[in-house]
């Protein structure tokens, strides 16, 4: 495994942001920044999608305990249908950035697009959190936390299997819309059933 970045500018307070969820039908979508000492040491951590689900959730304290900050936040379903999934995923970080104290000085952003954060610089990384801690961190931290709310709501609408898919648009939690229709979780702007499912109605 390669060795990920500490940070991309030593002289400044760097926060490293990450989303998860933007592809889902279902859910939040959830962003968190992590400011990491320059010089911390976090072995295993990489990006959130390359480590299994028990990998996450030991590194998830871990990360909490050596940060010298870290935020999530949350943006609901209804708002990512009034605003759209890109700004959601936007609004988040934002939101996520505005709980850090103390304030960063830069920001990387996990992707190639951003809505500027007032007053701080930032750059955006394709594929960031597979090359830098902090980007890294804030990954393991938006998909555990989504992962968690996801299974806390699939106790009220477990026909939908968001237990096991986390609202993304497997075979089964499609067969499920189709079947019983959406739920107040469910985002009303994305197209909840394949082109060949909605042909059956």
């Amino acid at each position: 495994m390669d060795s990920l970045l500490s940070y991309q500018n030593e002289n400044a307070l760097e926060a490293g942001c990450d989303e998860a969820g933007r592809g889902c039908l279902a859910g939040p979508v959830v962003a968190a920044a992590v400011i990491l000492p320059k010089d911390v040491d976090i072995p295993v951590l990489n990006d959130s999608k390359k480590l299994s689900e028990k990998q996450r959730q030991s590194l998830r304290p871990i990360i909490e305990t050596v940060a010298i900050s870290w935020a999530v936040s949350f943006v609901n379903e209804a708002e990512i249908d009034q605003i759209n999934i890109l700004n959601a995923s936007f609004t988040a970080m934002h939101r996520a950035i505005d709980q850090l104290e103390p304030r960063p000085e830069s920001l990387l952003i996990d992707g190639n697009r951003f809505n500027p954060y007032p007053n701080v610089p930032h750059s955006c990384i394709i594929k960031g959190d597979g090359k830098f801690l902090s980007i890294a961190a804030a990954s393991v931290l938006a998909k555990t936390y989504r992962d968690d709310f996801m299974e806390k709501i699939h106790e009220e609408f477990p026909d939908y299997d968001w237990k096991n898919n986390k609202g993304y648009p497997t075979q089964k939690h499609r067969e499920a819309i189709a079947r019983i229709g959406d739920c107040k979780y469910h985002r009303k702007s994305f197209t909840l059933l394949a082109p060949e499912q909605l042909s059956l109605f």
